[in-house]
């Protein structure tokens, strides 16, 4: 990166977050400390009104905003891209604002540059659409989420008999696995959690508000709130072992190697939140631990192997060792 081109990003990295360390500008820019304290002085020096603050950085003082922008046509497309992705999968509301933007955007970009964004939003597809009725539920839990309300919600988790009531935090609406999902702290579990909309039976905004803490910083990326639970450690055959990676469930957190070849490790919230997904690959795989997951794996495939091959079984029946009589889903 050039200088100027360093300078205007130094610039919008102010316009963003108002304060900033010198620390934190030379990791973003991967330069020196020093290169940013002669950037931030040439900005001072241009008449961009910066003021050094001992001890805590710099700060942008307010009243000033840059001119407007102009967008290389990778950069036009991505916005472009992301305009139509969240247009495709939010409430009737945010649909119409992303309408809006990409209108906006459209218009004000010249006509090569209109021509040249079409054709990267061409290179790069997305084929899965949120569904075709409004969510009613994305709406209502935004204006929790904005309102630090707590919501308490009937919740049917994946193949349980029944639905279960829970008090949440609300923090964040998250796109996971072709579906939104509520991201809040469960007062039940005392823990952060995902909670996936159409499995949500009712909820109801309480009067109740909260404060967000640390327990509300959670990313569904983040191995840190996965650490916290046991894991589990699996190894599978050579022939699919390409898949395996490429099929990962959310609780993958990463794969060792040892002298027999890969490992790859899960957060295990429940052994039945990935006992279902282990069963998909049958005998490719082996359960290396824990033993009790291990253990419970081959008792629900002796199980599934009793009720294919005795014609007289009328009921599926695990062991009795075994506390759950069907494969449950992860409770959240």
């Amino acid at each position: 990166m050039n200088r100027t081109d360093r300078l205007m990003g130094i610039l919008l990295e102010f316009q963003a977050r108002r304060e900033l360390r010198a620390e934190d500008l030379a990791a973003r820019f991967e330069v020196s400390v020093r290169t940013v304290y002669r950037d931030v002085q040439a900005l001072s020096e241009s008449g961009v009104p910066i003021a050094a603050m001992p001890g805590k950085g710099y700060r942008l003082l307010d009243g000033y905003f840059l001119p407007p922008l102009s967008f290389t046509a990778d950069e036009a497309a991505v916005l472009a891209l992301g305009g139509a992705f969240v247009r495709d999968r939010v409430d009737a509301l945010r649909r119409r604002a992303a309408d809006d933007a990409l209108r906006k955007l459209d218009g004000v970009l010249p006509a090569e540059m209109q021509a040249a964004v079409a054709r990267r939003r061409r290179e790069l597809v997305f084929p899965d659409r949120g569904p075709d009725e409004d969510d009613p539920k994305l709406a209502r839990l935004r204006e929790a989420i904005e309102g630090c309300r707590v919501v308490r919600l009937l919740y049917h988790a994946l193949r349980r008999p029944g639905a279960d009531e829970r008090k949440v935090e609300p923090v964040s609406l998250v796109y996971l696995d072709r579906g939104w999902h509520l991201a809040a702290y469960c007062r039940l579990r005392e823990a952060p959690r995902f909670f996936r909309l159409e499995r949500i039976d009712r909820f109801e905004p309480l009067g109740e508000r909260f404060a967000l803490g640390a327990r509300h910083r959670f990313d569904p990326a983040s191995e840190a709130g996965k650490h916290r639970f046991p894991e589990a450690r699996v190894r599978a055959d050579p022939a699919v072992r390409r898949w395996v990676r490429e099929r990962q469930p959310f609780l993958f957190l990463r794969e060792e190697r040892d002298e027999d070849g890969p490992i790859f490790v899960y957060a295990l919230r429940d052994e039945r939140e990935l006992l279902s997904w282990l069963l998909g690959w049958g005998a490719a795989i082996e359960v290396l631990a824990p033993a009790s997951l291990r253990e419970r794996l081959a008792a629900e495939a002796r199980a599934l192997l009793t009720r294919h091959t005795d014609p007289s079984a009328d009921e599926f029946s695990s062991p009795a060792d075994v506390p759950d009589r069907t494969l449950s889903g992860a409770l959240p």
